[in-house]
């Protein structure tokens, strides 16, 4: 992965490159959270992309925090509710489902960079998001660092 391109456009090469072959994933976006739910032509489910804040280490690695959020819209049943367990929505359906996109995105993440200098960490956490924006999105953000070589600079001149 270490070349031609920066360090973090080669992170979100690698990252889209492993959400468009999800076979359930029909979107894909990066930025901040905050503008996930913002292009009407979003067709779900989506997985976003965020790159945060960054950190060099002894000049040697360059590390970021990731995180990828895979949503799906929820779909009310307006009838009134006959189960107080399940209610009469996709929720559950949804949470599912968008946990195994991550899951497989993270299996492949975690692989691919154990085959190159990239470490990320072994532990990722889990946030789970309910009804988050105008298109009522369920679905769960991971949360990882991930430390790759820094082979840009050269300081013996």
């Amino acid at each position: 992965m270490a070349g031609g391109l920066n360090h973090y456009t080669e992170l979100l090469y690698f990252i889209k490159a492993l959400a468009e072959a999800d076979p359930l994933v029909n979107t894909i976006t990066q930025g901040s959270f905050n503008r996930l739910d913002l292009d009407k032509k979003n067709i779900f489910p989506l997985v976003h992309v965020s790159i945060g804040d960054a950190q060099f280490s002894n000049g040697s690695t360059v590390s970021f925090n990731v995180q990828l959020g895979a949503h799906a819209v929820r779909d009310i049943n307006k009838e009134v509710v006959s189960d107080k367990f399940w209610l009469q929505d996709n929720e559950v359906d949804n949470l599912n489902e968008m946990l195994a996109i991550l899951n497989r995105l993270w299996s492949k993440i975690y692989t691919g960079f154990t085959d190159s200098d990239i470490s990320t960490t072994e532990n990722p956490t889990l946030q789970q998001t309910l009804d988050e924006g105008t298109n009522t999105l369920d679905g769960w953000i991971l949360s990882f660092t991930v430390e790759m070589p820094n082979t840009t600079i050269s300081l013996c001149g």
